[in-house]
């Protein structure tokens, strides 16, 4: 049976029925959270181009799809073949599958198992900093979610191996999914995680929330491959809190999707703090790929960084809206933040909005961005020594891009992110 997503709002809106269907024994919101969540989608309704965060972003059309939901069936002859020596998570059709690999002071395992053997963690974290009356598409995953992942790190572990979460989608029939990730990294810990999105062929609607805790004193490298094809559309919320003296470090590759919203937020609870979140696009075709970070500094003496850089051909479109937040005990405050974007066809658009919104007065913040096309002296400069047009391109395009790539430390993992890159130039 197919069901296009109005109507599933308009099933939300009634919360009686609706209850009785999200009641189910994979979802670990209790009645109290779900009828919560689905009453402030009665209430906010769909967002549309007049609400500014969605300006633009159309999701109307993508809203009167017909999806169907779809079982748990994944063939081993679709799944992507494994390049980093890890700790691989699979989570198939917003399911939760399986594990392989194990390490000290690791524990992973559904959000259902989580909340006997991790019940404190579970119920102090889960809902909390991704809270359903945040947006309308949290609101939704919490109704909807079923074995989300638990990922925690026990205080002082040291993970030598990364956590890879595959989020892989059937490729054979079309789905709404809504995926749901608890990860808490406990005091003094380090762990690199990596998210790869991925399906081929598949039409579907994702509604991924992510919640990350980052201890005292812990270090979490978090990489996101994003390339999941042409008939994907999402809204993914990543919610990030860190306490004193951590780092996070983020990078996001994005390499295909017909609609993709990246909510990336960070707030910073403690002091001496490090945050930096950068993005490399690639939009093709006619896609729309959008990405809205928050930082908020809410402590004296922190420090972050963005750098999210886009390339957009044919009729594509890539959004970056991005704001620093800097309150008033957010003292000695430094924060960077930077768009970079080329152009590759007359039909191709890009909005950037990069925003600082400062109520302290003893920081150093700015922020600034460019959007043009290739430049022509250097296209000219290679050309005259004999190289050719399009490989002379590529070449520009590559330097501009590598500069992101290069902050993956995973060598097998940067070796992957190149080929996917130079793949999208072709």
């Amino acid at each position: 049976m197919s069901i296009s997503l109005e109507n599933k709002i308009s099933t939300a809106q009634n919360l009686t029925a609706a209850l009785s269907r999200v009641g189910d024994k994979n979802n670990v919101f209790g009645f109290d959270m779900i009828g919560e969540a689905l009453q402030f989608v009665e209430i906010e309704g769909l967002p549309t181009n007049k609400h500014e965060e969605f300006k633009y972003c159309n999701v109307d059309a993508v809203f009167r799809k017909e999806f169907k939901e779809i079982n748990n069936s994944f063939s081993e002859i679709n799944m992507p073949p494994v390049v980093v020596d890890a700790i691989n998570v699979y989570i198939i059709n917003g399911r939760f599958e399986s594990v392989s690999g194990k390490a000290e002071g690791l524990v992973i395992c559904d959000l259902v198992a989580a909340q006997k053997t991790h019940k404190e963690v579970v119920e102090k974290n889960l809902g909390a900093h991704a809270k359903p009356t945040s947006s309308v598409f949290v609101a939704l995953n919490t109704a909807y979610c079923q074995k989300g992942l638990f990922v925690y790190v026990e205080k002082n572990a040291k993970i030598d191996k990364p956590v890879y979460i595959h989020y892989l989608t059937d490729p054979i029939s079309v789905s709404v999914i809504n995926p749901r990730t608890l990860i808490v990294c406990g005091a003094g810990s380090n762990v690199q995680i990596i998210d790869d999105y991925y399906s081929k062929g598949a039409n579907f609607f994702s509604t991924h929330t992510s919640e990350i805790v980052v201890g005292e004193n812990a270090q979490v490298k978090h990489y996101k491959i994003q390339n999941e094809g042409d008939n994907a559309f999402g809204v993914i919320t990543t919610e990030v809190v860190q306490s004193s003296n951590s780092v996070y470090d983020a990078a996001t590759f994005i390499f295909s999707g017909s609609l993709v919203r990246n909510n990336h937020h960070v707030r910073l609870f403690g002091q001496n703090i490090e945050a930096h979140l950068n993005g490399l696009i690639i939009g093709r075709h006619n896609a729309l790929i959008d990405n809205h970070t928050y930082i908020d500094h809410a402590m004296p003496n922190c420090n972050t960084n963005e750098l999210y850089k886009g390339i957009a051909y044919e009729k594509s479109s890539l959004v970056f809206n991005g704001k620093i937040m800097v309150r008033r005990d957010a003292q000695k405050t430094n924060a960077y933040q930077s768009s970079k974007n080329i152009l590759m066809s007359d039909d191709a658009s890009i909005y950037t909005k990069p925003q600082l919104e400062i109520y302290a007065d003893d920081v150093k913040c700015s922020h600034g961005t460019s959007t043009g096309k290739v430049d022509e002296d250097a296209l000219f400069y290679l050309k005259a020594r004999g190289i050719g047009d399009e490989s002379a391109r590529k070449l520009l395009l590559q330097a501009f891009a590598q500069e992101l790539i290069d902050k993956i430390e995973i060598p097998s993992l940067h070796d992957k992110v190149l080929e996917l890159f130079e793949e999208s130039l072709k």
